[in-house]
């Protein structure tokens, strides 16, 4: 029923001799937002500290303009955003190279540290949904509607003559429909207990072959264990095995991953004494942080394909050189290009920091 979700959405910095960013996917908010590094924590309330970076970027002398939204407190510290209501303000606001945040509230002023706002980089799977196996209880024209309504934050493509369906979101929302639809098909097998039809016995049949070999995150019974997997996206697994090593690490369960692309498959198994609930315990445990961190990661590509061989060999030495100076960042190296995954301001940072140390000979 399910093809499992490829990533989706990734921000890119190419590196020959001066870098650019492009984005892919959604757009419209993102553009309009900068990451404000350097808010002073805990001097004021965080409404009235909201309200001081609000003035602050409205100012005409601070090349601003009329702000629809600051997020102040964010998951890092010191940090806010600020969404414009127009995307030029943004590239207004980023021309400026000093900006020093001064209100009377404030005993003095503090600098701040304007960067671009990266698109959340894990904000967007696509997954392939086969509606046929429904076609015998649902008009399923009638079903997407519903799945529209149910939803909302996911982009639905058009629904093809063979019942397949495009479904692109986060990895959460894409979850939580297929729980749904799980739930849609166990409705339906309920309402005749006695005399349950060949038809509903196939879509349950169906619907739990896929459970088990594509999403892979029901319940096997194994000894007095069992064994539980979770999906994730592969960046996520590769920041928590780096930053959260412990989580992989539970006496009495065997905890193991198998990596295809975009997508890694963690296993959690018994290996000693464990019973069925400490197995079900560490399995939550990972898909706990995994969400976490679903929501506040973002990552950036710096590609230096169009490099020649000493160029690329130095980009690389920066890289190594910075990674002390940025203990939550996660750096990937490949051939061409490295990845880098963290907080917003601290990836921005990063990069801006290793272009220009990069283009110093």
């Amino acid at each position: 029923m399910w093809v499992i979700p490829t990533a989706g959405h990734r921000y890119s910095l190419h590196l020959p001799c001066a870098i650019s960013a492009q984005a892919t996917g959604r757009a419209a908010k993102s553009t309009r937002t900068v990451v404000i590094a350097g808010v002073p924590d805990g001097l004021l309330q965080d409404d009235v500290m909201a309200d001081i970076l609000t003035i602050h970027f409205q100012k005409s002398r601070n090349n601003g303009g009329d702000v629809e939204e600051v997020t102040y407190p964010t998951g890092n510290k010191g940090v806010a955003y600020v969404t414009f209501e127009d995307q030029e303000v943004v590239e207004s606001v980023l021309k400026k190279d000093d900006h020093q945040l001064e209100d009377k509230r404030l005993s003095q002023p503090y600098p701040l540290r304007v960067t671009p706002y990266s698109e959340k980089v894990f904000s967007s799977v696509t997954s392939v949904l086969n509606m046929s196996v429904f076609k015998d209880q649902f008009v399923l024209e009638d079903l997407v509607e519903e799945m529209k309504k149910q939803s909302r934050d996911l982009s639905f493509g058009p629904l093809q003559s063979d019942g397949q369906i495009a479904v692109q979101g986060s990895f959460p929302a894409i979850k939580l429909l297929r729980d749904f639809l799980l739930l849609k098909a166990k409705s339906l097998s309920e309402k005749d207990n006695r005399e349950e039809s060949k038809s509903h016995q196939r879509l349950r049949r169906r619907l739990q072959e896929d459970r088990r070999t594509t999403e892979r995150r029901n319940f096997v019974p194994d000894g007095d264990g069992g064994k539980q997997v979770v999906v994730l996206d592969t960046d996520i697994y590769h920041y928590m095995k780096h930053f959260f090593p412990w989580i992989f690490q539970e006496n009495d369960v065997a905890i193991s991953a198998v990596t295809d692309g975009d997508i890694t498959t963690v296993c959690v198994e018994n290996a000693g004494r464990a019973d069925a609930g400490q197995v079900s315990s560490v399995k939550k445990k990972i898909e706990d942080q995994s969400i976490k961190l679903h929501s506040v990661l973002r990552k950036i590509r710096v590609s230096f394909k169009e490099c020649p061989r000493d160029e690329k060999q130095r980009h690389k030495w920066v890289c190594e050189r910075l990674k002390s100076s940025y203990p939550q960042v996660l750096v990937i190296p490949h051939d061409a290009h490295i990845e880098v995954i963290g907080f917003s301001s601290d990836i921005f940072e990063f990069t801006k920091e290793m272009s220009s140390k990069s283009l110093t000979r």
